[in-house]
Formats: C-alpha cells, sequence, structure tokens
C-alpha cells in the first residue's frame, strides 16, 4: 500500500511540474530520470509500482520534483514524522499541529531575494486563512 500511495503522490508531482506521463510518447518519465540524474529504470520501477527508489534517488527525485527530502523519506514510509520533527520545532504531542512558518520565514528560508520578500509576503498571504 505504502508504494502504491507514494507513486500515485510521484505522479501528481510530476504533472504538477509539467513532466508529460499521460501521452504514450510524452517522455516524461526518461525526462525526469534526465534532470534528477538517476537511472531511467529506477523511475520506471517506482511508477510502475515494482519498486521504491534508494535514499540518493529519493534525494535528487525531492530536489527536481521541489518537494523537502523529508516529505519524501515520510510519504514513502521509510521514516515516520516523528523520526523527523521539524528543526526547531521539538517534539509534538500527540494531536497538536505542527508550526506553521510564516510568509515571512518562508521567504527566507526558500532564499527569496531581499528586494523580492515583501512581495512574495504579499502574494502569500492572500492564500492563507484568515486568523481567528
Amino acid at each position: 500500500m505504502e508504494l502504491e500511495g507514494f507513486a500515485d503522490w510521484i505522479e501528481s508531482l510530476m504533472r504538477l511540474r509539467q513532466y508529460d506521463i499521460d501521452s504514450p510518447r510524452g517522455g516524461g518519465k526518461s525526462k525526469l530520470a534526465d534532470d534528477a540524474g538517476v537511472h531511467r529504470a529506477a523511475v520506471s520501477r517506482l511508477l510502475q509500482r515494482q519498486s521504491m527508489p534508494d535514499l540518493e534517488t529519493m534525494r535528487r527525485l525531492a530536489a527536481v520534483l521541489g518537494v523537502p527530502l523529508r516529505d519524501m523519506l515520510i510519504r514513502s514510509g521509510r521514516l515516520s514524522e516523528s523520526d523527523l520533527p521539524i528543526a526547531g520545532g521539538g517534539r509534538r504531542e500527540e494531536g497538536e499541529e505542527p508550526r506553521r512558518l510564516t510568509p515571512e520565514e518562508a521567504a527566507r528560508r526558500m532564499g527569496v531575494p531581499a528586494e523580492l520578500q515583501e512581495t512574495f509576503v504579499k502574494v502569500a498571504k492572500q492564500f492563507l486563512p484568515e486568523a481567528g
């Protein structure tokens, strides 16, 4: 079940990042493998639900697909959220919501250039629920 769900998630990320995996000759699997510098067979085996990628392949796929390696490892079932606590957040109590980054923190952590951070924050705040 973990492999099935993980492969589904990877496919959704690939579509989101414009890797054509839906047409027979789209080339999305090969392009992803090339962009990540991994064997094409590793991507094919994952998308065919045959095997989970190794750690280095996950690291490279995470970078290309724009997701934290932490998310990749948790989604794959290799590690749990408690195995990989969020840095600076300490351990959470059962059922406690994780602390969310502020748009300002996110801009800094993502490396948004200083001259664009104000714009980034304004745009990001438009998508956040009102604090109540």
